[in-house]
């Protein structure tokens, strides 16, 4: 086995894979992806094979839900002027997209804030009320935030400012906000069946509730922001992203038009990937280099004139972003390699003067994926100094957080994606405090990346009839991860090639049986498959089509050489 990562592979159920294969006429290699997944019955199955927009939950099952929709509807009757607060990233630019476009279709003409990343940070500013009151703003309507905002919003509250909160975060603590209402699936008395939406998604139950309606042309705009966030896609997340996906190759909105022209995905059938590594970055990079502004813009613009002038500057800043991000990694490669003590910290937390806010999250993701460990990266200030941090499997960063809150002035977010800020004088208290509470939970196992195998197969197994069976899996993403197999002792074929972006190039056999296989980023294998007698591979199988013709491709994960 390749010695820096742990294969698991599951179980196989024979009986139950003959059940499900029978029961819906699928193969046994798609009975057992199901059965991984806990999906163990035929009912169950057949529900997550063939989602549809019926099985969308009532947006009423929010216990507040009827609170929010009759202060909007008082406010649309008193004529009373409304602001829409969101985040700056792609799931709060397009939750205020969507809000503002619902709240205009039942009258309401709404103004927005979206703050500023580097300047104000995430959330509701102790500015928040001078804002609302210069504006003349009788109803603030949050979205991807409010729920840790208690102080802003009981100051809001005292100045006759009404507040509703559509957030996803988890409550920082036992007590909620003083808000009108608060629509978040991850308030234990919300009342709703399902925890995981997106900030978007859960703007989009306020939205149905206004409307009275699906609202099915709003789901390209919803599966952009819940696909970007990165939350699970099961459940309700999973019909979002599935009919928004189909409806986004065809959208009607400009601004979205031109930005998958202009990313040369065009014409193409859209798939997670997509979203995730091309679509999203670009909306976010406005938001990290300057203003979420332009994107919200984008989104909402009405011809392509004005779309093709803000994609130009929404690229401009994805290129500012890379560079930015690039050289904050090489900065944070060093200090690791100065200073981080592999046998003695289990959590990477590294600090230097004037890193651009805007990046920390995405630099502290690749540090924690190169390393396989919690990171977090703090930019240093004369005052407080902000961070973010990117997590593990096994780690709860968040939990973390609230352990080690008495070094900390605020911090949010997730079970992996948290926000911070700290006193430069606090930090190296917080950095021994979360790496002694990391000692405690933490494995050497756990700091081992891991591939969860589906199954084991032999070649022969493979045929396109079960490729085409798998792609009733897709979506795929967090919760429900594109399959992996395992098939042992196969020899090399020809001559593997590098190509570009350290793509590496090959033909597996098992002597019966040949296909192409391609590793993204695994070009440092060549020289040992070139040299091994044999090995065993890791990988996911598709078809794939190149001037008309179609055939069966490995895409490969890990090679194991023996």
């Amino acid at each position: 086995m390749s010695p820096h990562k742990i294969l698991k592979i599951a179980r196989p159920h024979r009986q139950l894979q003959d059940t499900l294969s029978k029961e819906l006429g699928i193969s046994g290699i798609l009975a057992q992806v199901l059965i991984n997944r806990g999906i163990n019955t035929p009912a169950k199955a057949e529900r997550f094979l063939h989602v549809t927009i019926s099985n969308f939950h009532d947006p009423f099952l929010f216990r507040q839900m009827p609170k929010a929709v009759a202060r909007i509807k008082k406010a649309r009757l008193d004529k009373e002027r409304v602001m829409l607060f969101g985040d700056y990233d792609t799931d709060g630019v397009t939750s205020i997209a969507l809000l503002k476009e619902t709240l205009h279709k039942i009258g309401i003409e709404s103004l927005h804030y979206l703050p500023h990343r580097v300047k104000e940070g995430y959330g509701l500013s102790k500015n928040i009320t001078q804002l609302c009151r210069s504006q003349e703003i009788k109803l603030l309507i949050t979205a991807d935030c409010g729920t840790s905002n208690h102080k802003e919003i009981v100051e809001l509250k005292r100045n006759g400012i009404d507040t509703i909160i559509t957030d996803h975060h988890e409550p920082s603590c036992a007590r909620l906000p003083a808000a009108e209402a608060i629509i978040n699936p991850k308030e234990e008395s919300s009342g709703y069946k399902y925890r995981e939406l997106a900030g978007v998604g859960v703007a989009y139950k306020l939205c149905q509730a206004l409307s009275g309606s699906q609202l099915l042309e709003e789901l390209d705009l919803v599966s952009l922001g819940t696909i970007a966030d990165s939350v699970p896609l099961t459940g309700e997340n999973r019909i979002i992203a599935k009919e928004g996906l189909s409806r986004m190759a065809q959208t009607s909105r400009a601004g979205l038009r031109v930005l998958i022209d202009n990313a040369g995905i065009k014409n193409r059938k859209f798939n997670s990937t997509y979203v995730s590594f091309i679509l999203s970055p670009r909306i976010n990079a406005s938001g990290r280099m300057d203003t979420a502004e332009t994107s919200l813009k984008l989104l909402l613009s009405r011809t392509e004139e004005e779309a093709g002038r803000l994609a130009k500057v929404i690229e401009g800043h994805n290129r500012q972003r890379q560079k930015v991000e690039n050289k904050i990694l090489e900065e944070a490669q060093e200090l690791i390699d100065r200073d981080f003590k592999f046998g003695e910290h289990k959590v990477i937390v590294v600090a230097k003067e004037d890193w651009h806010h805007g990046v920390l999250g995405i630099v502290a993701s690749k540090l924690a994926d190169r390393y396989y460990r919690p990171a977090i990266v703090i930019s240093l200030n004369e005052e407080l100094c902000r961070g973010s941090g990117r997590s593990i499997k096994s780690f709860h960063l968040l939990n973390a957080l609230r352990g080690c809150r008495k070094f900390l002035n605020a911090f949010g977010g997730h079970s992996h994606a948290v926000g911070l800020v700290v006193t430069r004088d606090n930090i190296n208290d917080f950095k021994e405090s979360i790496n002694r509470l990391a000692k405690e939970k933490l494995t050497l196992e756990d700091l081992l990346p891991s591939l969860e195998i589906d199954m084991e197969l032999s070649l022969s197994e493979l045929n396109e009839e079960a490729i085409r069976q798998l792609e009733a899996l897709e979506p795929f993403g967090k919760g429900n991860p594109e399959p992996l197999f395992y098939t042992r002792n196969l020899k090399l074929k020809g001559q593997p090639q590098v190509l570009s972006r350290d793509t590496l190039k090959f033909w597996v056999t098992d002597t019966d049986n040949t296909y192409q296989a391609i590793g993204f980023g695994m070009g440092s294998f060549k020289s040992s498959l070139e040299a091994a007698e044999c090995f065993d591979l890791v990988y996911s199988p598709r078809m794939d089509s190149w001037l008309g013709e179609t055939s069966l491709l490995l895409e490969a994960r890990d090679i194991i050489f023996r």
